[in-house]
């Protein structure tokens, strides 16, 4: 069963149910299937070849969806572009997976250089112009392998350089029976739209569109009209990353604080520091759940629900393993770990990708006996619930002795001075390396940089306890919103080069 599948067997099922709103516009399934087959059939006839390259640079619209959808049901390969990347990214993009289409807004397009040959189609009127001209065509189905890419999405790159991740038709059409699954979706859900399609939204449409649910776009991605939606349109679930979150609870302090219909209030990418979830918990209820996994390993390899958070000793996990998700924990010579002990976490089966594009060297590192290394250090408790201590390579060895940056970051983002704080090693003489910590202030406050390495030694002791602290008016992020600490170390870096023959400017140099 190809990931298209499950919306040709929705429409046959739900032909009138609505499958996308936007404002005032309600598009049912037997509309938006035959919307998807006309634009498919002109994806086709502009390119006959199974499995070619479509890549697609627009905002989150209704043609977004449906250009996505087209691709699958055209039998191409989705490149998602992501329009809140630099121009510079995008073309590199372009010219490494050379896609014979890019569809997308025509002021984002006009920005790119879009490889010689390869067809520009352009949502909004052109769309509608080249669906109506083939409103009675269907697609050619191609019976590609279920091993062949469905898409290419290229890591967030917050800790080096992004690689085009090929994730097969197997893999998406797991991460639609695991999100089925974990939430309970039917045709009662509707699903707003708050991160980017090109993101964790494109992991929800098919699962949400599968059971005869709707998708519903908001007026606009701020948090009035988000909250708005969440409110008065019936919403049941959404995703989005724990700083849109932020935003959200505190715009809505002292309101009504109601949401009768949501039942699920997703959150990935980024870990929430208790004192948030609790924030967050009580401004929405009990509805904040988490899931755990990768552009290599897509939603979801493991899922923490609802009534998961009800014990606030599991707040710091993760959750357990998804329906298809074979997780474990292993040390570096290839041998399992029992529970208790850290380890990197492994994932193997359908949810893993097929391999990094045209890199198989960094593909043969990464998938080792089936099992596809995450990076990801953490542990499994005795009920399977998986808590992350961080990624491989930002463990800090200082002084001989192991500090996970989630530890310190976790307590540092307690202060009530700090609205969000990084943390990693700065090469350094004395300790090999030095924690240092990036923060970033909440609005109006001030810090005494002193006081804030006394307040993580008081909590931590003197090890893990950052030996500088560095003030950032807004801490560099990705485009995915976590922030990005390659930048940061540079950064910081080049600091603390320009000063080594002065007094150091901040923080304990001890």
């Amino acid at each position: 069963m190809y990931p298209i599948d499950f919306l040709y067997r929705a429409a046959r099922l739900h032909p009138q149910r609505t499958a996308i709103e936007a404002g005032d516009t309600a598009l049912a399934f037997a509309g938006l299937l035959a919307r998807v087959q006309a634009y498919a059939s002109a994806l086709q006839q502009a390119d006959p070849a199974a499995g070619s390259r479509v890549a697609v640079c627009a905002g989150n619209s209704v043609d977004h969806i449906v250009a996505l959808l087209s691709v699958l049901a055209a039998g191409k390969t989705w490149v998602p572009l992501n329009t809140r990347n630099a121009v510079p990214e995008l073309d590199r993009t372009l010219a490494f997976t050379a896609p014979s289409i890019v569809v997308g807004d025509a002021d984002l397009v006009a920005k790119l250089a879009v490889p010689a040959g390869a067809h520009v189609l352009h949502t909004g009127a052109d769309m509608a112009a080249l669906i109506e001209r083939n409103r009675d065509r269907q697609p050619q189905r191609h019976e590609r392998s279920m091993e062949d890419a469905q898409a290419i999405k290229f890591t967030g790159g917050s800790t080096g350089v992004p690689k085009g991740v090929q994730q097969p038709c197997r893999a998406w059409t797991a991460t639609v029976l695991s999100h089925i699954h974990a939430y309970g979706l039917t045709e009662a859900d509707r699903y707003l739209v708050a991160a980017p399609v090109t993101h964790g939204t494109s992991t929800y449409l098919l699962p949400v569109l599968a059971q005869g649910g709707c998708i519903v776009l908001p007026a606009e991605n701020k948090p009035p009209a988000l909250l708005d939606a969440l409110r008065n349109r019936g919403i049941t679930i959404t995703f989005m990353p724990p700083t849109l979150l932020y935003m959200l609870a505190a715009h809505e302090d002292g309101g009504t604080k109601r949401f009768p219909a949501l039942r699920h209030l997703v959150y990935a990418g980024a870990p929430m520091p208790p004192h948030k979830i609790r924030m967050v918990r009580e401004c929405f209820g009990n509805v904040l759940e988490t899931s755990y996994g990768q552009t290599e390993a897509p939603q979801i390899v493991t899922v923490m629900r609802a009534d998961d958070f009800q014990d606030e000793a599991k707040w710091t996990s993760v959750g357990r393993p998804g329906l298809l998700s074979d997780m474990a924990i292993m040390d570096p010579e290839g041998r399992l770990l029992p529970p208790g002990e850290v380890g990197e976490v492994v994932v193997r089966g359908d949810l893993i990708m097929s391999g990094y594009w045209q890199q198989p060297e960094k593909t043969a590192e990464t998938i080792v006996d089936g099992w596809l290394h995450t990076g990801d250090r953490g542990l499994l408790d005795e009920r399977g619930y998986l808590f992350l201590k961080d990624r491989l390579r930002e463990v800090v060895i200082t002084g001989g002795f192991n500090v996970y940056p989630v530890d310190v970051e976790s307590v540092l983002d307690e202060h009530p001075a700090v609205h969000e704080a990084a943390v990693f090693g700065i090469e350094d003489d004395k300790w090999g390396e030095a924690v240092h910590a990036a923060v970033q202030l909440k609005p109006g406050a001030t810090l005494d940089v002193q006081e804030l390495i006394a307040f993580a030694k008081a909590r931590l002791g003197s090890v893990k306890a950052p030996k500088q602290v560095h003030v950032y008016e807004q801490l560099p992020r990705s485009v995915a919103g976590k922030v990005h600490k390659v930048t940061l170390k540079a950064d910081i870096n080049a600091r603390l080069a320009s000063t080594r023959t002065s007094a150091p400017t901040q923080g304990d140099p001890a």
